[in-house]
């Protein structure tokens, strides 16, 4: 969704915005009972007990109905070695199709080459414009090798 901001000038908020930090990560959910993912940036730890996180999901995603149904979801940590897995994720309807995967205790996939994984629970959503807050218990996850997640910023921070 391309807002009329985004087509303009970058404007002083934009730009402000665009600074804000945010990481990359890959979500698996199901799909119509096929394994799916998307590319996600708007997830980030809100709670400690129990570990909570919360993601924004645009409204428009199909993904949001399987989050919803499905009530799990896994996330993978992407760091510096691991950006490249996130091509399927943004061109194929098979994103998963010749990556290596591990499984979660509750079925989810994670990315065996990510840096690491999380396996969560939704417990809650909340309104954001035009993005939905998932809130979602973290049930399970690991890191898989040292390292330092990836930092995202935009040059615009009203649109991808």
């Amino acid at each position: 969704m391309t807002r009329p901001e985004a087509r303009a000038e970058l404007t002083p908020l934009a730009r402000a915005l665009g600074r804000v930090p945010t990481g990359l990560y890959i979500v698996s959910c199901q799909l119509d009972g096929v394994a799916s993912g998307f590319l996600a940036s708007f997830v980030v730890q809100c709670g400690f007990e129990p570990p909570t996180i919360v993601m924004a999901v645009g409204k428009d995603r199909p993904h949001l109905t399987a989050l919803r149904a499905q009530r799990v979801f896994g996330v993978s940590i992407l760091d510096a070695q691991s950006r490249s897995l996130m091509a399927p994720f943004m061109k194929s309807s098979t994103p998963f199709d010749g990556l290596a995967t591990g499984t979660g205790p509750a079925g989810t996939l994670h990315l065996s080459d990510a840096l690491g994984w999380l396996e969560c629970r939704v417990r809650s959503e909340a309104d954001a414009g035009d993005h939905v807050l998932v809130i979602a218990t973290v049930e399970a996850g690991a890191l898989l090798r040292e390292g330092d997640p990836s930092v995202h910023l935009r040059k615009n921070g009203l649109s991808y």
